[in-house]
């Protein structure tokens, strides 16, 4: 029984594709951990996110996943960098991308400091990784909380999903009242880090059971996010590419910079029949 509901709901998933459906692509410049050493055009300041932001814009990006650095250049969710970073992004892009931020722990941060410095920061758009903030029932009350208080104050909040039993735990938050709203926005992660060339899960595995009618987006390790990128503007879903996840062409050389992976995205969308979707369109998913 439980086989035939998921694959049914692959293929729900499958048929309910449009082509007049615009696509959102999302870019994440930078993340946690990358450096310039990695590329030197990866965006580590204020000044530099923002000329990123205003390049992905222009070649179809209608979000953008913003990490802050501190003056060492590493991954903080301060809001003494944030805020700087956010304004100058802001200022750069106008009403043209919708900005998100991360509260990734990144091996980092305890998830009461998560909480407490997004709290602080009072994001417009925020994305959480879900096991970060209830991992089991005993975080619960907490998580329920949390999360309703961004519910209130009408934060647009992406869930991260990193594996199928993610999607699963999503599914049982969801029924037990921890998350609040009937459907959410979702963002699955295929891979990990350093682990580029392994094979990992199926686009196909998240989906089987996911119950609810949630809208998700979809990154990917390494070349691998081509690949996944095409499945998902097939399927419907949307698409989240970037140096925090991969500096590489399919051909394998490495791509000039984030926008070149972003102009990459939309001529592959297209050939789907899908356009990219812009701010308005990106805050309509949530």
């Amino acid at each position: 029984m439980g086989v035939e509901h998921r694959t049914s709901n692959v293929q729900r998933s499958t048929s309910n594709v449009n082509s007049a459906v615009p696509i959102l692509i999302a870019v994440a410049p930078n993340g946690a951990r990358r450096t310039k050493k990695d590329h030197p055009e990866l965006p580590l300041t204020p000044y530099e996110l923002a000329r990123t932001a205003v390049a992905c814009a222009e070649a179809g990006a209608g979000m953008i996943h913003l990490h802050a650095r501190d003056s060492m250049g590493k991954h903080t969710l301060d809001s003494d960098y944030y805020l700087p970073a956010i304004r100058e992004v802001e200022v750069a892009v106008g009403d043209k991308m919708l900005i998100q931020v991360t509260s990734e722990a990144a091996g980092v941060f305890k998830t009461t400091e998560q909480i407490d410095l997004v709290k602080q920061l009072a994001p417009h758009c925020l994305s959480c990784g879900l096991r970060e903030f209830v991992k089991g029932r005993e975080g619960f009350e907490r998580a329920e909380k949390f999360f309703f208080q961004l519910y209130q104050a009408g934060t647009l909040v992406q869930y991260i999903l990193y594996s199928p039993e993610d999607v699963e735990w999503y599914e049982q938050l969801c029924e037990e009242g921890v998350l609040p709203g009937k459907n959410h926005f979702l963002l699955f992660v295929l891979g990990r880090y350093g682990e580029e060339d392994r094979p990992f899960y199926n686009l196909h595995d998240y989906l089987e059971p996911l119950k609810r009618n949630s809208r998700w987006m979809v990154c990917a390790f390494g070349k691998n996010e081509h690949s996944v990128m095409k499945q998902a503007a097939e399927l419907g879903g949307h698409a989240r590419v970037g140096f925090e996840n991969n500096l590489w062409l399919p051909d394998g050389s490495l791509a000039k910079d984030n926008a070149d992976l972003v102009a990459l995205t939309v001529k592959m969308a297209r050939f789907t029949g899908r356009l990219p979707g812009d701010k308005a369109f990106a805050e309509s998913l949530f």
